[in-house]
């Protein structure tokens, strides 16, 4: 997880450095040739469109764990893509295949990231830019049936996006999430530093996770507090669904951001002061909430300013959680005010079959 690639493509000339950061994110995911071959296609359409019609952007590469977004146990790589652009006004026209356009929005090739990816979903408003999420995974068997923009599984979903300061190898957030029956947990880590030593504490945070499924928030943290002791230690913050009664509680210590929404409201929830593997506080607070099938929660590392405004946008509650962390991120800075940390955001949203608007 904590292996970024972020390569900023404001000219022609990035487009193959995003099709051989896609080639060597597969490698180390161990994708076949095939899946390997859509990702590199994947990435250079997104890429190519970036600047032809957008102006430029952004392409973050990160490797999903096995339990990203639809806990289905496969690893494989997301590729998001991020601009400030003049947006797509028919998006629904620019995902078929062989779509072109003559205007100055983000559009040609959709069709075929859509059709190549394992999981593909957009999210774009005119005059504001536009997000794409692609994930590439095993290649599927032959006759099984592409995914589409909004095709998800029942019950609550979880995703996110990863970036590292200044462009840096690794980034020392992390995250992840794991289900247990009805039980979802979201876990979000940032360990101290940058480089190499702070992704060690926070993979060691994520690991611990997939070995302690369904144990309570503030529980987890004692667990991960002993299992991060040789490390630099983190910051972490825990979120966990009970999908059976609809109630979500939080624990955190360090400085992670978590922002509810609920019925069109968003409210903070708040970390206990500490660092999970180094200085543990002596309680930890557990807040619980109602979960609805209008809510959302989003998690942050301090990578992203602590006044950034939260998503008011009602079509984000139909997408991708990953594409809701990418928006997140991206809205959160600008080439006037870049993210002077690693950054990384998480989303939990709730089952899309729930009747939301």
């Amino acid at each position: 997880m904590s292996r970024v690639w972020d390569i900023p493509v404001q000219d022609s000339t990035r487009v193959r450095d995003v099709r051989v950061a896609a080639e060597a994110a597969c490698a180390r995911t161990g994708l076949d040739a095939h899946s390997t071959a859509g990702a590199a296609l994947v990435g250079t359409e997104l890429a190519t469109n970036l600047v032809k019609h957008a102006s430029g952007g952004r392409i973050v590469i990160n490797l999903t764990g096995p339990c990203d977004t639809r806990g289905e146990g496969v690893p494989g790589v997301q590729i998001t893509s991020l601009d400030h652009g003049p947006g797509i006004g028919n998006v629904q026209a620019a995902l078929r295949d062989g779509h072109t356009t003559a205007s100055s929005s983000l559009g040609a090739g959709l069709g075929t990231c859509l059709r190549v990816s394992s999981d593909f979903d957009l999210h774009s408003r005119p005059g504001r830019g536009t997000v794409a999420v692609a994930r590439i995974r095993p290649a599927r068997p032959p006759g099984a049936p592409s995914p589409g923009p909004a095709h998800f599984p029942t019950g609550a979903r979880a995703g996110g996006i990863v970036t590292s300061l200044a462009y840096a190898e690794h980034s020392g957030d992390a995250f992840a999430w794991v289900r247990s029956g009805s039980t979802v947990t979201l876990l979000l880590a940032d360990g101290l530093g940058h480089g190499g030593k702070a992704a060690e504490a926070s993979t060691a945070a994520v690991e611990e996770l997939h070995r302690c499924a369904g144990v309570p928030p503030a529980e987890l943290l004692r667990r991960l507090h002993t299992a991060l002791r040789t490390t630099r230690g983190a910051a972490v913050g825990v979120a966990q669904l009970d999908e059976s009664t609809g109630r979500l509680s939080f624990a955190g210590v360090g400085n992670i951001g978590a922002r509810l929404r609920t019925e069109d409201a968003w409210r903070p929830l708040i970390s206990h002061p500490g660092i999970v593997g180094a200085h543990f506080p002596a309680t930890v607070p557990v807040r619980h909430s109602c979960w609805r099938p209008d809510s959302l929660l989003v998690l942050h590392s301090d990578g992203l300013p602590s006044r950034w405004a939260p998503p008011h946008d009602p079509q984000l509650l139909g997408h991708d959680p990953a594409v809701t962390a990418a928006v997140v991120l991206r809205d959160a800075g600008s080439a006037a005010r870049p993210l002077r940390d690693d950054a990384s955001v998480a989303v939990l949203a709730p089952d899309p079959s729930d009747g939301r608007p």
